[in-house]
């Protein structure tokens, strides 16, 4: 099943919806990822996570390698939980778009790779911290 590719914009209205509709009781324990965190695939709720949308350019020039670089204009970190989330930039040009089907928070998930290791990795949406980009 093919998601949409969501613009800053889409996903900026997204993130005003899921808000506004948080429930308050939920088991999926992903409202603690301000920040990026790792969550370990046996950690992830799937029965509950619908993927709603991607920040991946399905349209982007085969072949041509996504940016590495990160948007951190006010001197915040990667993992800072009021860093801007910039979908042009690195981790969020590689995430696919996330939602509880109980508490209805949005979530960003990419994985990291490294050397010898995969690390998935997860962030609650916040519509202040959006970066609209065109």
């Amino acid at each position: 099943m093919t998601v949409p590719f969501l613009s800053a914009r889409s996903l900026l209205a997204l993130a005003d919806q899921s808000h506004a509709s948080y429930g308050a009781d939920c088991a999926c324990g992903m409202a603690a990822c301000v920040g990026w965190e790792s969550v370990a695939e046996t950690r992830w709720p799937k029965e509950c996570m619908h993927r709603v949308g991607t920040l991946h350019d399905p349209n982007a020039p085969h072949g041509v390698d996504l940016t590495f670089e990160e948007f951190h204009p006010d001197g915040t970190r990667y993992d800072s939980p009021n860093a801007p989330v910039a979908p042009l930039f690195f981790p969020y040009n590689r995430c696919d778009v996330f939602a509880c089907g109980t508490c209805h928070r949005t979530l960003l998930k990419y994985t990291e790779y490294g050397g010898y290791y995969v690390d998935p990795r997860v962030r609650v949406l916040q519509a202040d911290h959006i970066v609209i980009d065109d």
